[in-house]
């Protein structure tokens, strides 16, 4: 039976499909799992320090020792992966973001500190200097305050490799600077990092829907009213998505991420039914504050809209989320 003639009605009752929880349950074409998910979590200086994100409800900013129950937390709950994301101290950040190479900086510490204490969880870090740099953008900025691609492509393996020799997992560029991942992946082999791997934000959009993210981690201040649309990519495209993806993939990324997420759904789907690779979307800031303000008055359930929103990025072809709503959606998971 094609799907362009299918046995009419009454023969066919596509309802009896949905009569009754055991055989809706049989026929399920799409499930969630805690696999499915990443964690991103925010991380500051400090002991016994956690900093509320206003525009991020549930989300806090945490010192290492504060984290670390997180983490067992994701363990115990199956959730694979962890993401880090760092907020650095004011004083440390420069026009060039040097400290993203320290490899005792903020990140390369919690890195070695959380692979100690929970080897079995997968630790994530981002590759991108604009926690780092003074003006809040993603790289070096020439006279003009246009960012330099090769310059910054420079600084950006430095920091993989300091990530990568702290112990990491798997590094993830999210800065968008062209030939970053072949440049990282190059390092990686020639230092014996073999194992490490990438998960490359191949179509990163120029999204309006980062907005709380960039509270969080200290870099919508600096940026100001500045954008990054010389290089992350113009909502409006999807075949330049492709070509984005192509090209990380010949560069030696293991992995792909569209971001944001519901938005741009049909872009993980071209993406996956294109490439067929491990496919990755992030349910982004403004996304996860969106759902979290319209259910905070009442006007949506909430746990029923995280889920529905989670279940729909493996309905478009995701192979895993980044979701700020990991650990509720694994609890409702186990039941």
């Amino acid at each position: 039976m094609h799907l362009s003639s299918p046995t009419p009605f009454p023969h066919n009752r596509p309802r009896r499909l949905r009569r009754d929880a055991f055989t809706r349950n049989l026929v399920r074409e799409n499930r969630l799992s805690a696999h499915d998910f990443i964690y991103p979590v925010f991380v500051h200086e400090g002991s016994a320090r956690s900093e509320a994100v206003p525009s991020m409800p549930g989300v806090d900013r945490l010192s290492l020792d504060l984290l670390l129950p997180v983490a067992e937390q994701c363990a115990q709950l199956e959730i694979p992966f962890l993401a880090l994301f760092p907020a650095i101290d004011p004083t440390l950040k420069t026009p060039d973001g040097k400290e993203a190479l320290n490899p005792d900086g903020l990140i390369p510490r919690v890195v070695r500190a959380l692979k100690q204490e929970f080897p079995q969880l997968g630790v994530m870090t981002d590759v991108a200097l604009d926690p780092y740099t003074s003006h809040g953008q993603d790289g070096i900025l020439d006279a003009s305050g246009y960012i330099i691609n090769d310059e910054t492509v420079e600084v950006l393996v430095g920091q993989a490799l300091a990530h990568a020799a702290a112990g990491v997992d798997m590094v993830a560029p999210s800065d968008m600077m062209d030939g970053r991942i072949g440049a990282i992946r190059e390092a990686l082999e020639a230092h014996g990092h073999i194992h490490t791997r990438i998960m490359a934000y191949s179509a990163k959009y120029a999204s309006a829907f980062y907005g709380p993210f960039r509270d969080a981690v200290g870099t919508r201040g600096a940026l100001g009213k500045a954008d990054k649309n010389v290089y992350q990519m113009d909502p409006a495209n999807t075949d330049e998505a492709l070509r984005e993806v192509a090209l990380d993939l010949a560069e030696g990324a293991d992995m792909v991420m569209v971001k944001p997420g519901m938005p741009y759904l049909d872009v993980v789907r071209r993406v996956k039914d294109e490439f067929g690779v491990p496919t990755f979307a992030y349910q982004v800031s403004g996304e996860y504050a969106m759902l979290k303000a319209a259910s905070a008055n009442g006007w949506l359930d909430h746990d029923q809209v995280m889920m529905e929103s989670l279940l729909a990025f493996k309905r478009a072809g995701a192979d895993g989320i980044l979701t700020y709503f990991a650990l509720d959606a694994a609890r409702k998971l186990r039941g």
